[in-house]
């Protein structure tokens, strides 16, 4: 049928997109919420429920693709989010997948290839000819993570306070960050303790440092460029750890807001030998192509075009 709609959910760390599309690709509403990581934000099936909600009456809604942090990855877990998109849709075709996949799925429009992903948190994802998927990284902030916004942001406070006690040079960080959290430099460790001790979402909000790294990198601090450095070194790590899964040839791209630094993704670039291939669709559009998948729509280039197109602005690359 010509009305027929789908939905996705991108979730993250840091943030979740739920969107609608037609047959034509065009994305008909959205919505944005906070992170729905189960494995860091207590509250993350609540705020998933809140923003799922708006769209349970839709009538023409005909199949559902949620990309959810963790799933897959803790069984217990991975059930309470199957169950929580059976309950909101219990009529409609559905499909829980882990959402790096989701992100895959969009950037190569189901094709093989190499996903790296720093968003919050860090992972790579690579699909080969046969079709067969395989992952490394994503182990969480305690365990892993390296080269992701998390990582980046933790890096940053610590050479800031070794550079305040003279444990390294001084950084153009130190001042940016006290401007950013309106922290008195006369006295930081009660201005940068009081901070930390009352964070919402410690994550998160340690994440969106690595934006702030990016600024002072981009004229020319050294420590900050360092610390982009040293976490492309990691995401290489990541790269080469799953290479082996795909022909010697195979494209790689991103996915991630930490890769909205240009000075990051050129240093990783560098490290992989190549350029990475634009990313044909953001991660809310790898979840709209899952739940297109289910009703078997014939895609041609236009669908793919109107959903890159209509999805830009409504918050797909966050960190």
């Amino acid at each position: 049928m010509s009305d027929e709609l789908v939905l996705g959910i991108d979730g993250g760390g840091s943030k979740v997109v739920v969107a609608v599309a037609d047959r034509t690709g065009h994305i008909l509403r959205s919505s944005r919420g906070r992170g729905v990581n189960p494995m860091d934000n207590p509250n993350w099936l609540e705020e998933l429920e809140r923003h799922l909600l708006p769209f349970r009456d839709e009538t023409k809604l005909m199949a559902v693709a949620a990309g959810l942090p963790a799933y897959g990855e803790v069984a217990r877990l991975s059930a309470l989010q199957r169950d929580a998109i059976q309950r909101a849709f219990p009529n409609v075709r559905h499909e829980v997948l882990n959402d790096v996949d989701a992100a895959h799925l969009g950037a190569f429009a189901g094709k093989p290839g190499i996903l790296v992903l720093s968003g919050t948190g860090s992972m790579a994802w690579a699909r080969n000819e046969a079709g067969k998927s395989e992952r490394t990284g994503g182990w969480g902030d305690l365990i892993g993570d390296e080269g992701s916004s998390h990582w980046i942001g933790q890096r940053a406070l610590n050479l800031v306070s070794q550079s305040l006690d003279g444990r390294a040079p001084a950084t153009a960080l130190a001042a940016a960050l006290f401007d950013r959290l309106r922290i008195d430099p006369a006295d930081p460790m009660n201005g940068l303790g009081a901070w930390a001790s009352s964070l919402e979402n410690p994550r998160a909000e340690i994440a969106a440092i690595s934006a702030l790294v990016d600024r002072v990198a981009s004229g020319g601090d050294e420590g900050a460029v360092s610390l982009l450095e040293q976490a492309a070194d990691e995401l290489s790590k990541h790269h080469h750890a799953i290479s082996r899964h795909c022909r010697a040839d195979a494209d790689w791209t991103y996915a991630g807001g930490t890769f909205s630094s240009r000075l990051l993704l050129e240093a990783l670039g560098r490290r992989i030998g190549k350029a990475p291939a634009p990313p044909k669709l953001p991660p809310i559009g790898g979840a709209l192509l899952a739940a297109a998948q289910l009703l078997d729509w014939p895609l041609d280039e236009g669908w793919f075009w109107q959903i890159a197109a209509t999805a830009q602005g409504i918050g797909t690359h966050a960190v």
